[in-house]
């Protein structure tokens, strides 16, 4: 394969080491098994059928997603990369110039987003609800065993009770964070292998800087919650707490059949409920939008103040407001919502 001139790095970007057509051949350091290996990790992965069509692929420039890219190739998938620029950091535009060569050398197209992330609380959840509202529906991303775990124990410090527990869910439609709009075929896998992939594809990644940074509680989890865990269970913890999303996603399912006939937006269908299915209701109906993100008790809490009537509104994470009028609720920008308060 041909090598292609080397990439400048800046921070938060990645370079690959070569280019060339579509396809690939993976080094051979080690005595020609890395083609095997690959098709040992693909075995865990779940990819959709390539004869269902083209896909869209979330292609970020880390290495899950460049490995989401190698390993869907090798499936036999086509279809187009879409990276989304949030221009929260310096040279983050870069990025794209270096997916779309990547998405070139693996057969794939390509699409540049850039999304408006604003000031205020919650920055992650903000920008993961921006990116999604580009994404199309069905999207596969990076997401592996190790942000499955990292997701499970948040949703658990959040207190979203069984629906954080299961994490995310593989398909979309899928109840989890983003389960409705994303599909992630590598949970089965983890995140040091996806730096294998890319290391046998003969790509280097360069790690965004901001998930090393302390101020953003994933990062905390990662770095000291989960390897305490693993010191004190003294076990490898993650596929531990992967297994348990599994089975509360089964305990899940049943009772949002049970939920399933409640108006969630209709105040009088939601107060005759049992209290226990009017909140499920409310939190299916709370985490329906674009980035999928489980509410917390307390959320909801809040919400079935609004529906008791000693509220009128209530703000949530991601700059989201609840409102109630003429016996419906509806759910919108906290920050659109103001202003249009402001105008009248």
């Amino acid at each position: 394969m041909t090598g292609a001139p080397p990439v400048a790095e800046r921070p938060g970007t990645e370079r690959s080491t070569s280019e060339g057509a579509p396809g690939w051949a993976p080094r051979q350091p080690d005595g020609g098994r890395s083609g095997a290996w690959l098709d040992a990790l693909l075995a865990r992965c779940a990819f959709p059928d390539p004869a269902a069509g083209p896909v869209a692929l979330a292609v970020s420039g880390g290495p899950d997603s460049l490995a989401l890219m190698v390993l869907a190739e090798r499936a036999g998938l086509t279809g187009v990369a879409v990276h989304v620029d949030h221009g929260l950091r310096a040279g983050s535009g870069a990025e794209a110039g270096v997916v779309e060569a990547a998405s070139r050398r693996f057969g794939f197209g390509f699409r540049a987003e850039r999304v408006a992330v604003g000031d205020g609380a919650d920055l992650e959840a903000r920008a993961r609800r921006a990116r999604y509202a580009v994404l199309p529906p069905g999207v596969l991303t990076g997401h592996t065993m190790d942000d499955q775990a990292e997701t499970v124990l948040l949703n658990m410090l959040r207190g979203a009770g069984p629906d954080g527990l299961a994490g995310m869910r593989p398909a979309a439609g899928g109840r989890g964070v983003g389960g409705g709009r994303a599909v992630r075929p590598l949970l089965g896998i983890r995140r040091a292998e996806t730096l294998e992939v890319c290391r046998c594809a003969g790509l280097t990644p360069v790690c965004d800087p901001t998930n090393a940074d302390p101020r953003f509680r994933r990062n905390r989890v990662r770095t000291e919650l989960i390897p305490l865990m693993a010191l004190i269970s003294e076990r490898d913890v993650v596929p531990v707490l992967a297994r348990q999303a599994e089975v509360m996603a089964d305990d899940v399912d049943v009772l949002d059949e049970l939920a399933g006939g409640i108006d969630p937006t209709d105040v009088r269908a939601v107060r005759a409920a049992r209290p226990a299915l009017a909140r499920r209701a409310l939190r299916a109906w709370l985490r329906s939008g674009e980035g999928d993100h489980p509410p917390s008790r307390a959320e909801v809490t809040r919400v079935v103040e609004v529906v008791e009537g000693r509220a009128v509104a209530c703000e949530l994470s991601g700059g989201r407001r609840v409102a109630r009028s003429r016996g419906r609720l509806s759910v919108s920008d906290a920050v659109t919502a103001t202003e249009a308060k402001g105008r009248t």
